[in-house]
């Protein structure tokens, strides 16, 4: 008997969805916790300000510059690197990212002086370029596009579990390991959690497999479905070369449409340990314990919408909605600073909405990107969105060292999530809507 309603046998179905359930459990929580150890790598820094910045003497512009010129060294390096990764296969360049960006962040335990600091986050960018968009592209071997919002959305919450795992963890070892054989426990931070990057590394060398065929825990028939799927899937798109990428004007409305995403991300993901701690929260522990929340509401939200997308074959609105509602809770969230209670629920909104239009967004590009253009187009948008890591940690720093708050640094970013929430909805809704 046929199901009617797909035109697709029951029996065969079923295979399908057996198959990609193998797959996705194979895949995604490995991929998850890749990128778990590299966000709480990339953002640590957020948490080791809370003791670095008064033993170093730095101001908050010297943190700002600091954390934000991370993403001069991806930018420069992100799209060669996710080349290399199309070129040589996934699991020898990832590995190499991971192991590479774990040693350099443990690095961090020997900044003494701004310059160093500098030197050292510029590096760590370098390391990790192509490590996201690497994973983007690999998940495009194995996954149609009908299926890549909910995956994108999946791995993607490692975002958000990193600050769930990562904010009570880094707070726990601030104040645990502070002064344990001299070392203040900002140092001891850096060096814990530089520690299951460079071992996952490793074990990405014997686990992942290049592309489909390479894959020896599925069968015949399993390979030959997944690689069906994925030639249907990208029959509509239209470049397959890489400088094809850089000519599309697609391409670049998306990189200034990621920009003003991004502005909301690491404004959120730089910041927010500061911000609670202005309302009155001042053991490191406890800030860290409190970022849970929004980021524990973030990974229910961002699942959420990946399927709602899927359902619902709808793209832009999935990115531009959420953007909006990012922008409302940072604005909200100036409203009342001295209360914990209410700057928290705001920054949980704002941290909810941008995180879903960040995993939204990553379903575009692969939409009417293959090939090389894909590995080209996908490093391309994520090295130049990524550009806003480094102007949205600067400008807060820059603005509080002025003014004594960060007020004027949100509603910045919250421009900026609005701008981009407007720049998705040009896109062709026929071309996004896969």
């Amino acid at each position: 008997m046929q199901n009617t309603a797909t035109g697709v046998p029951p029996l065969v179905k079923d295979f399908e969805e057996a198959t990609y359930s193998k797959v996705t459990w194979r895949l995604i929580p490995f991929l998850f916790i890749c990128y778990v150890f590299a966000y709480l790598d990339r953002i640590n820094v957020g948490f080791a300000k809370l003791q670095m910045l008064s033993d170093l003497k730095f101001s908050e512009s010297v943190y700002g510059l600091g954390a934000g010129i991370f993403f001069i060294g991806y930018f420069l390096f992100e799209v060669p690197s996710n080349i290399a990764l199309h070129r040589f296969g996934a699991r020898k360049w990832i590995a190499r990212i991971m192991i590479s960006w774990g040693a350099i962040s443990a690095c961090m335990i020997f900044v003494t002086t701004p310059t160093m600091f500098y030197v050292l986050r510029f590096f760590l960018g370098v390391a990790e370029a192509g490590f996201f968009p690497g994973i983007i592209l690999y998940l495009t071997y194995w996954y149609p596009s009908a299926r890549r919002a909910k995956i994108t959305a999946l791995f993607m919450t490692g975002i958000p579990i990193a600050g769930l795992i990562g904010g009570p963890l880094s707070g726990w070892i601030l104040k645990r390991f502070d002064q344990l054989y001299g070392m203040p426990g900002w140092q001891w931070l850096f060096l814990i959690e530089a520690i299951p990057s460079i071992i996952t590394g490793i074990i990405v060398l014997f686990y992942l497999n290049d592309k489909i065929s390479d894959a020896k825990w599925l069968s015949p028939a399993e390979k030959s479905l997944l690689e069906k799927n994925v030639a249907a899937g990208e029959k509509n798109i239209e470049s397959h070369s890489v400088f094809g990428a850089f000519k599309n004007t697609k391409v670049w409305v998306l990189c200034a449409c990621y920009f003003g995403i991004i502005m909301g991300l690491y404004g959120i993901s730089f910041w927010l340990p500061t911000l609670i701690k202005a309302s009155g929260v001042t053991d490191a522990l406890d800030i860290g314990l409190l970022t849970m929340i929004p980021y524990g509401v973030t990974a229910i939200a961002m699942v959420l919408m990946g399927r709602n997308s899927d359902r619902m074959f709808e793209r832009r609105w999935h990115v531009a909605i959420p953007a909006v509602v990012g922008a409302i809770g940072l604005i909200v969230s100036t409203f009342y600073p001295q209360n914990t209670a209410l700057v928290v629920l705001a920054l949980t909104v704002a941290t909810g909405g941008i995180f879903s239009a960040l995993s939204q967004f990553w379903s575009i590009p692969p939409a009417f990107l293959g090939g090389a253009a894909a590995a080209a187009g996908i490093a391309l948008i994520n090295s130049v969105g990524n550009l806003a890591g480094f102007v949205s940690t600067y400008i807060v720093g820059w603005i509080k060292d002025m003014t004594q708050s960060t007020d004027i640094g949100l509603y910045v970013i919250a421009t900026s999530l609005v701008i981009a929430a407007a720049i998705v909805l040009t896109m062709p809704k026929k071309l996004v809507n896969k």
